[in-house]
């Protein structure tokens, strides 16, 4: 019998283990919060930075025309006091007003509301400090590439990284030293991240 063959007397508890480790896996990826997007939209329902880690919305039409939706469905709530919820194509969305900015995070309708809330408030809180409280459209534009990698701190691919805005703040801020200096200097992976940004302003442009 060679190393790798089970004795078939064996199978039944292997395949049961690997059953068991494939529902397990299932399992954690289910209760494991998910973000579907992040949208940073001006006064007039307009984009000024958004992120989607879904595929409910699969071609830019579909996310232009959820943005409008969300924006005309809570533009007239008072959210600048504090954060609001609503519940819109079965998705929760928390949002934030603040000067002409409108802050929102959706997540599934089966998502908990106070992890979306988390994750807002984290955003808001960081984008308050990079621009040093003057939470604004112009500030936002003149500073999109800090945004831009703030949301890249927050979540990766869904899943939510960090929800404390100070610290997310730093680690951009420690991005963004680290790209101001000479290329010669920075490692291949810097490098690279330097080059992003650099495509991503020219392309926002």
């Amino acid at each position: 019998m060679s190393p790798t063959t089970l004795p078939p007397k064996h199978l039944p508890n292997f395949v049961a283990q690997a059953n068991f480790s494939q529902t397990s896996d299932m399992a954690s990826q289910s209760l494991c919060p998910s973000i579907k997007n992040i949208l940073l939209l001006d006064s007039e329902g307009k984009r000024v930075a958004v992120k989607y880690y879904s595929d409910d919305w699969p071609t830019n039409n579909a996310k232009l025309a959820f943005e409008k939706f969300v924006f005309s469905k809570t533009v007239k709530t008072n959210a600048r006091t504090e954060a609001e919820v609503t519940l819109l194509e079965n998705n929760i969305i928390i949002y934030k007003f603040v000067q002409d900015l409108h802050f929102f995070v959706t997540g599934g309708e089966d998502e908990n509301e106070l992890v979306l809330a988390s994750v807002l408030q984290g955003f808001f809180d960081a984008i308050t400090l990079l621009l040093r409280s003057n939470v604004d459209k112009r500030e936002a534009l003149e500073n999109l590439d800090l945004i831009l990698l703030c949301l890249d701190e927050i979540v990766d691919g869904g899943m939510i990284l960090e929800t404390n805005g100070p610290l997310i703040a730093e680690k951009v801020t420690s991005h963004s030293l680290d790209a101001d200096a000479p290329l010669s200097e920075q490692t291949l992976t810097q490098a690279w991240a330097t080059a992003r940004d650099h495509l991503t302003r020219t392309l926002l442009k």
